[in-house]
C-alpha cells in the first residue's frame, strides 16, 4: 500500500540552536489563562513555575502546531532523516525462466506442511491497477450475442487473482450481462486466503486450502428448462421458466491440525430469493402450465440456508492436483424456507488423481514449482435429500460439471449419482510470453467420460436407467490455480458446448 509523504510532526522538545522559537506561542497561551510566564523571584513560586512549564509543554503543541512542526527531512536532532526507500522496479522474470518455468526455493524451516503451499514469483505479481495488470493477473472475457429467443445480448466477465492489489492474497470474479429482451446478470465472488508469507527473497507462499469466500448477486434467466422429475424423461418432455434470484453468502475453509493439512471444515451460510415466471424457450410448454403443483412450490420463494462440509484430502492442490485422492461429506440445508418445511441435500463424493508419463514433454525439471504432468484422474458423488426441498435445488445431472453430453438440469431427482473420469494432458508444456508481462503458461486438453442418473430415493438409484456422454475439453492454464476449459460433450441428445473457469472435479 503506497504512503503518502507528508510533512514530519517535530517533538515538544525545543530544536538545539533555537531557542527563541516557541516563545510567543507560549505567552500566548499564559495571557489566555490570566498569568504570564516570568522569572522566578520576586515572590513567585519555583513550583509553580515548574507547574507552568509542564502544563505549556503539554498544551502548547497541540494548539499551535504550525509553530512546532519542523521540517521535512528534519530528524529531532536536526540532523537530516533518511529519506523513504524507492521501491525496486517490477521484473517480470524475476523467479521465473526464460521459459516461463518457476524453481522451487527454500522455504521457512518452521512452515507446517511445506508440500501444500504454493510459490508465486515476485515476477507474478505485478503492481498497478485492474487495467495496468491485464492478461497477468486480471483477465476479461466480452461476450456479444444474438439469441432468437433472448435477443441481442452483451456481457463482460472479468477474473482478478490479485484484486485489490493484496499480492495475490485475494481473488474476485465479476460477471454482468444483459440482453434486449430483459436477460441480466450482476455477480461477484470474491476469496482471500487465510495463510500467506511473504519471502525475503521476493514472491510469496500461499497455503491453498483454507480461505473465506463471499458472494453476492442477481440474476434474470429466461431460458431455463425442467424436464420432470426422474430418470426416465424424455428429451420431448423440456419445459421452460424464467427465475430472478437475488442471493448473498459467505462460506469459510480451514485446514487442520495445521494450516494445509490433510483435514478441512468448511461451513457456511447464504440468503436466496427466487421468483419464477414465464420461460422464454420457444416451442416448448411452460413449467408452470407443465407441473402447476411443482413450480408453485419453488416460487416467490425466499430462504436461508447453512451449509457444513468435512474432508479428508491427500492431494498436492484443490485446484489442479497431480497426485492424491479426497473424500468428504457435504451437507447444505435451508432451514428457513417460505411456504416449505425444512430439508437438505446430503452428499458423499471422492475422487484420486495419479499422475502419468507426459504425452508431449518430458515432465519437467527435478525441483520445478509447477511442472507439466499429465494425469489421470476419476471422481465420483452420491446425493440425497430429505425434507422440503424446491424443485430447482434437488440433485440434478447435465450441464458444465456433470454428463457433459446434455443440457444443464437435464434430469432432476431427489438422488442422485455420477462418476466421471479424465486424462488430462498439456501439448504446449511451455506456452508463450505475448510481452514481457504477458504469458500462457501451457495450452492442453483433456477426453472426459461421464455417467450417472436420478432417483426418488437412494435404493431406487439401483435399478434406475444410467446416462452417459463422452467428450473433450481444450484447457488453458495462466498458472496452477488458473485453468480456464471449453468442453465439447457428446450424447444421444446431440453436442453440447461449454465453457468454464476450473476444473470439473
Amino acid at each position: 500500500m503506497a504512503v503518502l509523504p507528508g510533512a514530519r510532526a517535530g517533538s515538544i522538545r525545543q530544536p538545539v540552536g533555537e531557542p527563541r522559537r516557541d516563545r510567543a506561542p507560549a505567552r500566548a497561551v499564559g495571557a489566555a489563562c490570566g498569568f504570564g510566564l516570568r522569572r522566578a523571584g520576586g515572590g513567585a513560586s519555583r513550583a509553580r513555575v515548574r507547574l507552568l512549564t509542564a502544563v505549556s509543554a503539554a498544551v502548547i503543541p497541540g494548539l499551535y502546531p504550525a509553530a512546532f512542526a519542523r521540517a521535512d527531512g528534519e530528524s529531532p536532532a536536526g540532523a537530516p532523516a533518511p529519506p523513504d526507500p524507492v521501491p525496486a522496479p517490477f521484473d517480470p522474470a524475476k523467479g521465473i525462466g526464460p521459459d516461463g518455468r518457476m524453481m522451487r526455493i527454500g522455504l521457512p524451516a518452521d512452515l507446517p506442511n511445506p508440500d501444500r503451499w504454493r510459490y508465486i514469483p515476485e515476477g507474478r505479481i505485478l503492481p498497478g491497477s485492474l487495467l495496468e495488470r491485464f492478461l497477468v493477473t486480471s483477465f476479461a472475457t466480452p461476450v456479444v450475442y444474438y439469441d432468437s429467443e433472448v435477443g441481442f445480448g452483451g456481457g463482460l466477465a472479468i477474473t482478478d487473482i490479485d484484486f485489490r492489489s493484496q499480492r495475490r492474497q485475494e481473488f474476485a470474479g465479476i460477471r454482468v450481462g444483459y440482453t434486449t429482451e430483459g436477460q441480466q446478470s450482476y455477480t461477484i465472488n470474491w476469496r482471500r486466503w487465510i495463510h500467506q508469507r511473504d519471502l525475503p527473497a521476493g514472491g510469496v507462499i500461499q497455503e491453498e486450502r483454507s480461505h473465506l469466500q463471499v458472494s453476492a448477486g442477481y440474476e434474470k434467466s429466461l431460458t431455463l428448462r425442467f424436464f420432470g422429475l426422474g430418470p426416465d424423461t424424455k428429451e420431448d418432455d423440456e419445459t421452460s421458466y424464467s427465475d430472478a434470484e437475488a442471493r448473498l453468502g459467505a462460506r469459510v475453509h480451514l485446514s487442520f491440525p495445521d494450516p494445509g493439512g490433510d483435514w478441512i471444515v468448511s461451513t457456511g451460510a447464504r440468503v436466496e430469493r427466487h421468483n419464477l415466471g414465464h420461460g422464454w424457450v420457444s416451442g416448448v410448454p411452460d413449467t408452470l402450465d407443465s407441473h402447476p403443483a411443482i413450480f408453485e412450490a419453488g416460487d416467490r420463494y425466499w430462504g436461508g440456508w447453512l451449509g457444513g462440509a468435512l474432508r479428508y484430502d491427500t492431494r498436492d492442490s484443490p485446484h489442479n492436483p497431480y497426485g492424491g485422492w479426497t473424500a468428504g461429506v457435504t451437507a447444505e440445508a435451508p432451514l428457513l424456507q417460505s411456504g416449505l418445511g425444512p430439508g437438505a441435500v446430503l452428499t458423499v463424493d471422492g475422487s484420486a488423481v495419479l499422475a502419468v508419463p507426459g504425452l508431449f514433454h518430458g515432465g519437467g525439471e527435478p525441483g520445478e514449482e509447477n511442472p507439466p504432468t499429465d494425469t489421470v484422474a476419476a471422481g465420483a458423488f452420491l446425493a440425497a435429500t430429505a425434507g422440503d426441498m424446491p424443485f430447482w435445488a434437488l440433485p440434478a445431472l447435465g450441464g458444465t460439471d456433470t454428463l457433459r453430453g446434455y443440457l444443464g438440469h437435464r434430469w432432476t431427482g431427489r438422488a442422485a449419482w455420477h462418476a466421471a473420469a479424465e486424462y488430462r494432458f498439456w501439448w504446449l508444456p511451455r506456452g508463450f510470453a505475448l510481452t514481457d508481462t504477458i504469458r500462457f503458461e501451457r495450452f492442453g486438453a483433456a477426453f472426459f467420460y461421464d455417467l450417472g442418473t436420478v432417483a426418488d430415493t437412494v435404493p431406487d438409484l439401483v435399478g434406475a436407467k444410467v446416462h452417459d456422454s463422452y467428450g473433450v475439453s481444450l484447457r488453458v492454464s495462466l498458472e496452477r490455480k488458473a485453468v480456464f476449459r471449453f468442453d465439447v460433450g457428446f450424447s444421444d441428445e446431440g453436442v453440447v458446448y461449454s465453457g468454464a473457469y476450473g476444473l470439473s472435479f
